[in-house]
């Protein structure tokens, strides 16, 4: 069965970690805000019912998707901060401005996560067109924010279980 076909906001929750005591950024562009903020409430929801306390989940908008990974990486820099979650949308319009943003905020999201050492999770949906990106932030195929989030959640466990605690 294809992506396409399924909802992929299901997820094998054995062996999730306590999150209890991580700390969690979400940074959500501004540009498509209908579908971010969507994304950002599967994200929120996601990471309060697998553990995590509302004091611990701290939110960081930016104007578009370009300039996520600079604000994912201001979050990474802190020390108290486990995990960021980086939400935003690119609809393929009539130029190619989508290959290009998708790329350097894909490039940019993978060198934050490894030059920090943390989790700095891709949450970028790249539909294209708008019913696709509806369909992914809530609609028939999931959200990708809840996605985002269950990976963020794996990660930190990873991490630790990597460290030995």
């Amino acid at each position: 069965m294809s992506s396409a076909d399924k909802n992929l906001s299901v997820f094998n929750t054995e062996g999730l970690p306590d999150i209890s005591n991580k700390k969690f950024a979400i940074v959500v562009a501004e540009w498509n805000s209908e579908i971010t903020e969507a994304l950002y409430d599967g994200a929120y929801k996601t990471l309060i019912e697998y553990g995590a306390t509302r004091q611990n989940i701290e939110r960081g908008n930016v104007p578009g998707s370009f300039e996520l990974t600079l604000g994912a990486h201001w979050f990474a820099q802190r020390e108290d901060i486990d995990a960021v979650i980086a939400l935003g949308v690119v609809i393929q319009g009539e130029t190619k401005h989508n290959d290009y943003i998708n790329h350097a905020v894909a490039q940019g999201i993978t060198n934050i996560s490894i030059k920090n050492n943390k989790p700095v999770i891709f949450g970028v949906l790249t539909p294209n067109n708008m019913e696709q990106a509806v369909e992914r932030s809530g609609g028939v195929h999931g959200n990708k924010g809840d996605e985002a989030a269950m990976t963020a959640i794996k990660m930190v466990g990873l991490k630790e279980q990597v460290a030995g605690k």
